[in-house]
């Protein structure tokens, strides 16, 4: 299958059909943002019947949480692939980069991700890969785990505090905030994210100081 999110293969085996149904709604949120997709669409790039994703999705929520699903899989591999390679003792920073240029790399998907209310957030695949991806992020930035279902209490605050602070960067880049004409967003990442990090003053943040 096609990595071009643009076009989808219209040949494949049976099972392949949820992969190529994902990737035509990833096209169009790309195209036409979330307020612009349908189900009927989406069967159409992929060269099904308009009843086709009823039978893997059951409907356009299901077929919006299998994406963003998929999205927090990747979040995860992302995050893991930059801990690791990371020198000793810059593990926060590299995972605080490898989580904007996540967002930037494919923005509609990341923003889905966190549209709750247009997801399935009953379901459990869903809320376990989600769950994972926030303690992972958590565990590396502040050295404690926090679960993204209910981070209400106090002890959790600096793992709140840093997932706003990388996460409203992400956001803020996404607008163009930072982007200037002679600098492109990796550069713009790589030279103001760290500096951010190494003024967060919120206790237990790792901002790889030094």
């Amino acid at each position: 299958m096609t990595n071009d999110l643009n076009t989808v293969k219209f040949q494949y085996h049976h099972g392949q059909l949820p992969e190529a149904l994902m990737d035509a709604t990833e096209a169009i949120l790309g195209e036409k943002g979330v307020e612009g997709f349908s189900l009927r669409e989406a069967a159409r790039r992929a060269g099904v019947s308009p009843s086709a994703p009823a039978h893997h999705f059951v409907d356009k929520r299901g077929l919006l949480t299998a994406v963003a699903t998929r999205g927090f899989v990747d979040l995860i591999q992302a995050l893991s692939d930059a801990e690791n390679a990371a020198p000793a003792g810059a593990a926060a920073r590299a995972v605080a980069i490898a989580y904007v240029r996540f967002a930037i790399d494919r923005p509609a998907r990341f923003q889905l991700m966190w549209r709750g209310a247009l997801l399935d957030q009953g379901n459990d695949t869903y809320r376990d890969v989600a769950d994972r991806a926030f303690s992972m992020f958590s565990r590396i930035m502040t050295s404690k785990t926090t679960t993204i279902q209910a981070p209400g209490a106090v002890e959790d605050a600096p793992a709140i505090a840093v997932w706003a602070l990388v996460h409203g960067f992400a956001v803020l880049m996404l607008d163009g905030i930072f982007v200037s004409e002679d600098q492109n967003a990796d550069a713009v990442i790589a030279r103001l994210l760290p500096a951010v990090l190494d003024n967060v003053s919120a206790s237990g943040v790792n901002a790889d100081s030094g």
